[in-house]
């Protein structure tokens, strides 16, 4: 089978990524697009644009119907949905499965396998391995009993999401209540799922990714990622492969992740997350991702590859173009993302109109973007005007490269993280790599601290 018109599910710079692929490979592309995003870059650069509803993202984006009817309208061969919305809907795939249209991720059972966080964890043990300690809760007194049994603080997590929301640190059992409360009104307004469970809180720990590619009979490893640079569960920085990792622990988590895409026989791309706990040199399986992360531009620059054409290939029904031994890693890549955002002030969200935008260039740079001079950041979606990716024969090299490219990088007209990157990179502890989940949060607190 070969795709000749693809439909894109998405927006922003994930959009514009796809259909950039696209025209390379020769494949026509049809952009998807809210009313907000009727004059956006992606509309412009896609051979076609459909309307498929207003900027409410619950009328468009997540309308799984008008999706399916937008891609049949306009007669294409498959959907890409990008990330974010409905790339992890099992709903999605399977009303593609039955318009006869190609759904470029995984099968509906595997969405349905890897969605759930509850089924995630029972199908990873089943694989062999090892998720934080916890389990689903029901009631108050459940809780209560099981984070006793855990020992304090504990983590609440919604079961059908992830991105941050429904989940909610508690320190003591006198914050339980308004914690679980809070979770489950989260969990219910973004996943329509208002599941809780709650588990074993990991103070130290690092947040690693293995990139994973599977045909549904060989299954690869694309090294790891390190995520830990977080804000409330929301990542701002990502490096591949992940720094200060021994080659024993590395080597578990590369076995463990390839494991898993056997136990499920999948197909696509995926990300299998885990939590390193660096008091004990242990990780254990948080989730998996079924779709393309934002984060994808450190591991193609440090595989060679571009994602979203594996993507389309294992579509198509080809196999597995690379055995394991056939891929090289080559150096350090790091990824900022630049957010709409006024971060000194809470990371406030800042909508408007882009009145400047220089991007830098050069070897080893690369701008994912959908911005330019006179472009809209509407108030309706997530803040992420683009990532800067650069890629080093080393770490020392890559961050010397970033803080340069940062420095070459200006948009005006919105407020953005930009300083914050620049001023990230600099800190001593960063450069070490002597991170984990919770060190933003303390490089934040000491900023306002010696500015008070």
């Amino acid at each position: 089978m070969i795709l000749r018109r693809i439909l894109i599910a998405n927006r922003g710079e994930i959009a514009v990524r796809i259909i950039r692929t696209c025209q390379l490979l020769g494949i026509e592309t049809v952009l998807a697009a809210s009313e907000a995003d009727l004059d956006s870059m992606g509309a412009r650069l896609a051979d076609r644009t459909i309307c498929i509803g207003p900027a409410n993202s619950s009328r468009s984006y997540l309308n799984v119907e008008a999706v399916v009817a937008a891609a049949q309208a306009s007669q294409t061969d498959a959907i890409h949905p990008g990330y974010g919305f409905l790339s992890e809907n099992p709903k999605l795939a399977a009303l593609c499965d039955r318009a006869g249209v190609t759904f470029i991720g995984p099968t509906v059972e595997q969405l349905e396998a890897v969605g759930d966080k509850l089924k995630a964890r029972a199908h990873a043990a089943a694989a062999g391995l090892t998720g934080v300690s916890g389990g689903e809760v029901h009631t108050l007194e459940d809780a209560r009993q099981l984070a006793d049994q855990l020992g304090w603080p504990v983590l609440i997590k919604a079961v059908g999401g992830g991105g941050g929301r429904g989940m909610k640190q508690v320190r003591a059992a006198s914050e339980l209540a308004a914690a679980m409360e809070m979770a489950t009104a989260e969990a219910q307004a973004g996943f329509g799922d208002p599941r809780l469970y709650l588990e074993r809180y990991i103070s130290h720990g690092r947040h690693i990714e293995v990139q994973i590619l599977g045909d549904g009979e060989d299954f690869i490893h694309l090294g790891t990622r390190d995520c830990s640079i977080q804000r409330r569960y929301q990542k701002l920085l990502e490096e591949a492969p992940a720094p200060n990792l021994s080659q024993s622990l590395r080597e578990q988590m590369h076995r463990a992740a390839v494991a898993f895409a056997k136990h499920l026989k999948y197909r696509g791309v995926g990300t299998v997350e885990f939590l390193v706990d660096c008091d004990g040199d242990a990780f254990y399986f948080l989730e998996m991702n079924a779709r393309i992360q934002v984060e994808h531009p450190v591991t193609e620059a440090i595989c060679g590859l571009d994602l979203v054409e594996e993507q389309i290939a294992i579509a198509e029904g080809r196999r597995l173009r690379y055995a394991r031994r056939g891929i090289e890693f080559v150096g350090h890549a790091i990824e900022c993302r630049i957010n709409a955002e006024d971060w000194i002030h809470d990371f406030r969200p800042s909508p408007g109109t882009v009145t400047r935008a220089l991007f830098p260039a050069g070897q080893g740079i690369r701008v994912d973007t959908h911005m330019q001079a006179g472009a809209t950041v509407p108030p309706h979606y997530d803040a992420l005007l683009g990532k800067l990716i650069v890629h080093g024969a080393n770490r020392a090299e890559a961050l010397q490269k970033a803080q340069h490219a940062l420095s070459n990088l200006e948009i005006s007209g919105v407020s953005t993280n930009l300083s914050m990157h620049s001023e990230l990179l600099r800190n001593v502890e960063f450069a070490r790599g002597a991170v984990n989940t919770a060190f933003l949060e303390q490089f934040l607190q000491n900023r306002n601290s010696e500015a008070a």
